[in-house]
């Protein structure tokens, strides 16, 4: 546990002191939320749209901290050799491992306050209807996403490829799936392509929870859809996950 411990405080350490880490992956989504907050008002399916935002872009803070933020610096510390030279420590790999999970989740957490308070307190934003729902929906979102963006990382092959390959998933990603506004007009084809993907399940979850106080269970087809996309990428991960530099 001191172990455990000792590392989380170096993973949160790490992350602060890097100030376009920081910004990427914690200031962008709630500045998004801004943007979007003061363009739209009024009501979106019967909820103020403040609300309805607030929801979905928890869910792509989501996206972007466990799964973009996770996968960029675990290529960047491999391409750089820092996974190989922790190999070479007596830390072990699942306590490295879980320290840079939990700390990913922290940064989320801290996030998800963040995006609430904007909203409650410049956009009035109602209150979640379920605080349970929206902290269990976006632990396991935080979970999975994770499980994914470690199964990314086998994926890309260079540090300097990581970013671009990642955006190039989460930002559309975003978009279909509702974290920036209903999709209910988009044409039939990208509603298919939004409902086989995994943040359209956590953005229904989070929706559930915020603005109707429904329970995470009471959805079991998005949870099951959640688990499998984060069950996938750890499987991927178990498999193929190196700790040395591939392009060397």
């Amino acid at each position: 546990m001191r172990l455990f411990l000792h590392q989380l405080r170096t993973e949160q350490l790490m992350f602060w002191r890097n100030r376009e880490a920081a910004i990427f992956v914690f200031v962008f989504p709630p500045l998004l939320y801004l943007l979007l907050g003061a363009v739209y008002d009024g009501e979106i399916r019967g909820f103020p749209a403040a609300s309805v935002f607030l929801a979905g872009l928890i869910g792509y803070g989501c996206a972007n901290t466990a799964f973009a933020g996770l996968a960029i610096t675990l290529v960047i510390r491999r391409e750089g050799g820092v996974l190989k030279r922790l190999r070479a420590t007596p830390l072990p790999a699942s306590t490295y491992l879980a320290a840079v999970l939990a700390s990913t989740l922290l940064v989320f957490a801290l996030q998800i306050a963040v995006t609430i308070l904007l909203g409650v307190l410049l956009y009035d934003a109602s209150g979640a209807r379920s605080w349970l729902a929206v902290v269990l929906a976006g632990l396991l979102g935080g979970i999975c996403f994770a499980g994914m963006g470690f199964g990314a990382t086998t994926l890309i092959r260079s540090s300097e490829g990581a970013s671009a390959v990642v955006n190039l998933i989460v930002l559309p990603m975003a978009f279909l799936s509702g974290s920036f506004g209903p999709t209910q007009d988009f044409p039939d084809v990208l509603q298919w392509v939004g409902k086989a993907l995994p943040l359209k399940y956590l953005v229904d979850l989070l929706e559930d929870g915020y603005l109707e106080g429904e329970a995470v269970w009471s959805n079991p087809a998005a949870l099951a859809v959640l688990v499998a996309w984060g069950a996938g990428g750890l499987a991927l991960a178990a498999r193929r996950f190196r700790w040395m530099p591939r392009e060397r």
